[in-house]
């Protein structure tokens, strides 16, 4: 009998072709969202941690010794580097895969080595769907794929994008009778990791119309990570409801997806409840805790949690966590400390020449130059010079132009407004504005045009704050006649100024 699927009224085109598949084979969906629906969320890394369960890399207890899984895993890994060396040649890897797996197989129980070798092709989607398709065309009645095989592809499939595959391999496990919950699970999983919140809930649906299979508190972390990958808060508190209805054992995976859903609905008090819920539980928070707590607390600015939190897994965020490093200096940065310089610039030595954000310098440079350090500032200015894109922010041009001013560096000024046209970047007025000043004070009065006529060529027109800066400065000369030309100007283009400004 065939299974009738049964949709919402907001069904979408993934499981309308999901219902399409079980009668006559695969249509491309329609509408599939976008991955930078679900950015913030793959950022935290969580789709990894929520399947770290999923399937087993293999039998713990079956291994006869830990030198043997040592030895498993050094052999599967030296040939995923050959495969990842041949990976765009996709007849030199059939190659590799003929020559060496079934040698490498026949020195463990079976299955081992595919397992493991696809846990270590995980980040590598395309290359794991092609180690997937030589087991799958190699497989006979002597030799069949079980569930946990095709669980793997099913997952590799999702991680690539390829839902029409995945869906065709959970129909091909089900057709072979070794549909289960982890099939279940996987396909669950590559829906989630597309965003496809309502084919993951849809498909939920039928894992507990199904007598043959139970949800576990896997399926239910699934559900947890897909809601709350797109801010379906609602979803995930209903799903974590359930799971304590049913008195399932809640694992890390269940806490960390649930903390991740918050941080990206920026529900920072929910987030903390739920850490604490954890510390007072049975299952104690692990890295990937604390790695989500300290980007919680930086992006909602609390300092001391923030800092706390830090202390704990310092020394893995240094050399691992670049991101969070560079999240962590941006709370800093908001901040109101008197010495929040100091812990930015201690933070930037962890962060590698080549990990270089242009983000990150155009804040460096603003925030130099609001504590009016020149040299920093401009060291950081020529780094954005040699990296090439431009600052098109008014905001930061008049910040640059203030420190000169303030500085009263006229020269460095005019080399950096030099540069800055050459380069392409955005100007303002106020740094013509800057230039009009300080030379006014400092330069030959003739040199007051060269600085108009540079705002002509970047077709900034004079203002009336341009006209008066020039009528100060003649007026502190003693150029009378430059000031009567001034304020003609001014009384031409329709500005006022007061009477006393005419020269006696």
């Amino acid at each position: 009998m065939k299974r009738v699927w049964r949709f919402s009224s907001h069904a979408t085109g993934v499981q309308l072709l999901l219902f399409q598949s079980h009668f006559s084979g695969f249509s491309k969906p329609k509408h599939i969202p976008s991955f930078s629906t679900v950015l913030s969320y793959r950022q935290l890394n969580t789709v990894s941690d929520s399947f770290s369960h999923l399937i087993p890399l293999f039998t713990v207890n079956a291994c006869s010794s830990t030198s043997t899984k040592e030895d498993l895993i050094n052999n599967v890994t030296i040939l995923r580097n050959e495969l990842i060396r041949d990976s765009s040649d996709h007849v030199q890897v059939q190659s590799i895969l003929d020559y060496k797996y079934d040698d490498l197989s026949s020195r463990y129980p079976k299955g081992y080595v595919f397992l493991e070798l696809m846990y270590q092709l995980k980040s590598n989607s395309s290359l794991a769907l092609k180690v997937f398709n030589w087991r799958r065309k190699r497989c006979s009645a002597e030799n069949p794929m079980d569930t946990n095989e095709y669980s793997k592809g099913i997952i590799a499939a999702g991680r690539s994008g390829n839902i029409h595959f995945a869906i065709k391999l959970f129909k091909e496990a089900a057709t072979k009778g070794v549909k289960t919950t982890s099939t279940y699970n996987a396909l669950m999983s590559a829906f989630s990791v597309n965003g496809l919140a309502d084919c993951c809930q849809s498909l939920f649906c039928d894992l507990k119309r199904d007598s043959t299979c139970d949800p576990s508190i896997v399926t239910y972390n699934i559900l947890i990570s897909s809601f709350g990958s797109l801010m379906l808060v609602d979803h995930m508190e209903a799903t974590f409801r359930e799971i304590r209805k049913l008195d399932l054992a809640m694992n890390i995976s269940t806490y960390n997806n649930l903390i991740v859903g918050y941080i990206t609905a920026w529900m920072w008090d929910d987030m903390e409840k739920v850490f604490q819920m954890l510390k007072s539980s049975p299952v104690q928070p692990n890295m990937k805790t604390y790695l989500l707590m300290l980007r919680g607390y930086a992006n909602s600015g609390n300092l001391e949690k923030m800092e706390d939190t830090y202390s704990i897994v310092r020394d893995h965020v240094n050399e691992h966590e670049i991101s969070l490093i560079r999240s962590m200096i941006c709370a800093h940065y908001r901040s109101s400390e008197a010495d929040k310089l100091k812990k930015i610039e201690l933070l930037l030595k962890f962060i590698p020449e080549e990990e270089y954000k242009p983000w990150l310098n155009v804040l460096m440079i603003k925030l130099y130059a609001k504590e009016d350090l020149l040299e920093k500032m401009e060291n950081a200015i020529n780094k954005a010079f040699e990296h090439g894109p431009s600052i098109r922010s008014m905001g930061i041009l008049r910040c640059i132009a203030a420190t000169y001013y303030r500085c009263n560096a006229v020269e460095k000024l005019e080399n950096f407004v030099r540069r800055a046209e050459i380069s392409g970047w955005s100007t303002c007025r106020s740094l013509y504005h800057c230039k009009l000043v300080m030379y006014g004070s400092q330069k030959p009065l003739h040199e007051l045009y060269r600085v108009l006529e540079g705002m002509e060529n970047a077709k900034l027109a004079c203002t009336k704050k341009t006209l008066w800066i020039m009528h100060k400065a003649y007026s502190n000369r003693g150029q009378s006649p430059m000031v009567l030309k001034t304020l003609g100007l001014m009384f031409k283009h329709g500005y006022e100024f007061p009477l006393d400004a005419i020269p006696s």
